[in-house]
């Protein structure tokens, strides 16, 4: 089984990350990114039209469970971060995780 988080910090490592909402919408609207990670308590209006323009673009997106706090840490950042863009995974399986889901 993949470890999320150590996937997360793979793409993080060795991909093309980039974090906060506003690039999530973004890299959404212009169908560059390839995943869309969300943190649990992302803020719901953000995190809806994050997934209205994700979908747009078929971009998955991954909720991930735990806090902005929790994600952030496991980028290896020293703030929150409730939303993250791959643009590329880089040494990353990530997508194994969401194929394990559907």
């Amino acid at each position: 089984m993949v470890d999320i988080n150590r996937e997360i910090e793979r793409a993080v490592k060795t991909g093309k990350v980039f974090f906060g909402c506003n690039s999530a919408v973004k890299n959404a609207l212009e169908g560059k990114a390839k995943l869309i990670v969300l943190a649990e308590n992302c803020p719901e209006e953000m995190k809806r039209r994050i997934e209205r323009y994700s979908k747009l673009s078929s971009i998955p997106v991954l909720i991930y469970k735990g806090s902005g706090r929790e994600l952030g840490k496991v980028c290896g950042k020293p703030f929150t971060v409730s939303a993250l863009s791959i643009r590329e995974f880089g040494d990353s399986k990530i997508m194994e995780v969401l194929e394990g889901q559907g």
